[in-house]
């Protein structure tokens, strides 16, 4: 079965730094595109950083140049990065795993964390 378990959320002050990370089990992970969402009550999830299988990475306008995300194959391991952090990147924060299968059958394969609570506040 999937699992994917995020942890390093907490309490940090605006411009502190926090360092997220998600383990995989139960997948292939090197052929998965991992990505960061946030979520606050009344809005609706949204996407903070994605990379690829291939190591391509995108981002959020509102986090670029803040966060990083990265991954470790090795380990079955998606990280984010978060510096120069802001009170409205309070948030939970959920790890995905996604992956669309084109060949054969086909299919979505699309996992979730439970998410992890990080708040920014002094």
């Amino acid at each position: 079965q999937v699992q994917l378990v995020e942890s390093g959320g907490g309490l940090v002050q605006p411009g502190g730094s926090l360092r997220l990370s998600c383990a995989a089990s139960g997948v292939t992970f090197s052929l998965y595109t991992m990505g960061w969402y946030r979520q606050t009550l009344g809005k609706e999830r949204e996407l903070v950083a994605r990379i690829t299988s291939g190591g391509s990475t995108n981002y959020a306008d509102s986090v670029k140049g803040r966060f990083t995300i990265s991954r470790d194959n090795a380990k079955k391991t998606v990280y984010l990065q978060m510096n120069s952090l802001k009170p409205e990147d309070t948030a939970v924060y959920y790890c995905n795993g996604k992956r669309v299968q084109l060949t054969g059958r086909g299919g979505l394969y699309d996992y979730w964390g439970q998410g992890t609570q990080v708040t920014v506040s002094s």
